[in-house]
């Protein structure tokens, strides 16, 4: 199969919208601003984090909020007080700051982001595990989500149902990488 063709291609993965198991993002933009539009999205790997952040961050903008956004990854970890001067640096009054990755902050760099961007509109953050700002949403993952994602991409019939929960169980409920070998068994 070429790349084209194979359903778990990446933008087809980007044009999915966030499925939330629990709430909508309605409620969740109601507890963003009851928290002054400073919190967290939290959640294991491959649980959604990021396009839940995008599909945010697309609907602030919508309303007018002006976002300034950085990403962190493993592979910025050796450079990151220099992302983060440069990004900090380009802030503008009335901005809401988001961080999608801040678990790759240690410590004393954390402390001292929340110093500088006490004065910021908002700050919302990525991050693994609960408590660098108050939870604003929980990531979950579920093999009926999978199976929700991959019906979305392929249609009913194309990968065996019962071969999703193993998939979903040996990635240890990472949705990206399930999606990931479904696009190399699908290329093959």
């Amino acid at each position: 199969m070429r790349a084209r063709d194979n359903p778990f291609r990446v933008e087809r993965l980007h044009a999915l919208a966030y499925r939330f198991l629990d709430g909508d993002l309605e409620s969740l933009l109601a507890r963003l601003a009851a928290h002054g539009y400073r919190g967290a999205i939290v959640g294991p790997h491959g649980s959604g984090k990021t396009t839940l952040l995008g599909e945010l961050m697309s609907r602030l903008r919508s309303q007018g909020q002006s976002i300034r956004e950085l990403r962190l990854t493993e592979a910025t970890r050796q450079n990151q007080t220099t992302l983060l001067k440069t990004w900090l640096a380009s802030v503008r009054p009335g901005e809401i700051l988001v961080l999608d990755g801040a678990e790759q902050l240690d410590e004393n760099t954390w402390r001292d982001l929340l110093s500088a961007t006490s004065e910021t509109s908002g700050f919302l953050i990525t991050t693994h595990t609960p408590g660098r700002l108050p939870t604003v949403y929980e990531c979950r993952t579920t093999p009926d989500l999978l199976q929700h994602i991959v019906t979305t991409l392929t249609g009913p019939a194309e990968i065996s149902e019962h071969d999703l929960p193993g998939l979903f169980e040996s990635h240890g409920g990472n949705v990206r990488d399930c999606l990931r070998e479904l696009y190399d068994r699908t290329g093959k």
